[in-house]
């Protein structure tokens, strides 16, 4: 069973679509137990930093998420969720994130005013180390970004993929039983549903 987290962002219709398209059982939930049973976990979202980390420390959807890192369950962030996965976000100063993985989000940089924020589009992505999630991907590969802000990851082994615009964004990464992506593969037709296939043969 998959557990998809619920905690009133936007973008989860699209990964539940994603779930029953590919065949796989999965609960909306918020329950700690249904989540902490589950074969995977998804955390996505879209919207503000600080308005999702409110929400979560609400439902105790933080705590939870810390004890499905601990247990070693697959867990992935999508877009809103890989930037919660890490410390802090320019978007909202002073508010903490999950904490799972060091980093910071950082404002996608416009500094001759011709760069179009938010990010939104198809760009390809490179695999300065190849994670799992990328398993029978080719590089070069388009997905799709809705984005005004982008990760810098502390550690740079645990990116396995990047792409360009405006500067370097690490787009994917990885470590151990944590998978995120920035941008969203359940839009990202044929190629982003095989690399939800790939998070979910993770055990």
């Amino acid at each position: 069973m998959i557990s998809i987290i619920d905690y009133d962002a936007g973008n989860i219709m699209s990964v539940q679509k994603a779930c029953a398209y590919l065949g796989h059982d999965y609960v909306l939930t918020r329950d700690r137990e249904k989540i902490l049973n589950s074969d995977h976990v998804i955390l996505p979202g879209v919207g503000a930093f600080g308005d999702a980390m409110e929400r979560l420390e609400r439902y105790g959807m933080d705590e939870t998420l810390k004890e499905v890192k601990k247990r070693g369950i697959p867990l992935l962030g999508i877009c809103l969720g890989l930037q919660l996965f890490f410390d802090e976000s320019e978007e909202t100063p002073g508010v903490k994130g999950l904490g799972l993985l060091k980093g910071r989000i950082l404002r996608i940089p416009d500094q001759d005013g011709t760069l179009k924020i938010p990010h939104m589009g198809w760009n390809s992505l490179t695999y300065p180390n190849r994670g799992r999630l990328f398993e029978g991907i080719p590089e070069e590969t388009y997905v799709y970004f809705v984005h005004s802000y982008y990760l810098h990851a502390e550690d740079p082994s645990v990116v396995t993929a990047t792409t360009e615009y405006g500067t370097r964004i690490d787009a994917s990464v990885e470590k151990e039983n944590l998978f995120a992506c920035q941008f969203h593969p359940e839009k990202s037709s044929s190629w982003g549903l095989k690399i939800l296939e790939n998070f979910f043969t993770v055990h």
